[in-house]
């Protein structure tokens, strides 16, 4: 009981206080109260309708806003965009020392692939078996580019154990399994 009329005397004391500063407006509606809570007094309910002064509402502890939320894009690995662009290619045919757009050796594709993620790539099997950092068949990520035939033919990975790859003449770029070939060994760029 006390606490209540010690809450009372509280919300008579906020309201005479901002009645005298000539910062309280009442609203000629029905009062309904709105409870606020301030430090140190804790829950008040004001009619609804009462403004507050500046002195007062700075008082009020406000809820946290929320961070807005920002767009980021999702990361795309150059060997996964190079991979990505090897795929629209499937069905184009092979022609050999063809670097695309419109057929490709398997170099060529590899090659093409890379560039349309924005990396140049050396020209040849053999050079791309040689160049970038050497991964293991266990660690393969799509985009590593896979030797076959000790370095005479190459793929590019793609997941799931496939590579997509420009075979030889009367084949279409497609996509095969890693263990249809000898593997020689897979590059990362």
């Amino acid at each position: 009981m006390a606490f209540h009329k010690s809450t009372r005397n509280v919300r008579r004391a906020v309201v005479a206080g901002a009645l005298s500063l000539g910062a309280l407006t009442l609203s000629a509606g029905p009062a309904l109260a709105a409870p606020i809570n301030i430090p140190g007094i804790g829950n008040v309910e004001l009619p609804a309708g009462v403004a507050l002064p500046p002195e007062v509402t700075n008082l009020i502890p406000q809820a946290p806003q929320a961070a807005p939320a920002q767009f980021t894009a999702p990361y795309t690995s150059v060997g996964q965009r190079a991979a990505d662009a090897a795929q629209t290619k499937l069905g184009a045919p092979y022609v050999y020392g063809a670097t695309g757009p419109g057929s490709f050796d398997c170099s060529g594709l590899v090659q093409w692939a890379y560039k349309q993620a924005g990396l140049n790539v050396p020209r040849t099997s053999y050079e791309q078996a040689g160049a970038g950092r050497a991964v293991s068949i266990a660690e393969l990520l799509p985009g590593d580019v896979v030797s076959f035939y000790g370095g005479s033919h190459t793929g590019i990975y793609v997941g799931g154990g496939n590579i997509v790859h420009a075979s030889t003449s009367g084949q279409p770029v497609k996509i095969a399994p890693l263990n249809s070939m000898p593997v020689d060994g897979a590059r990362r760029f």
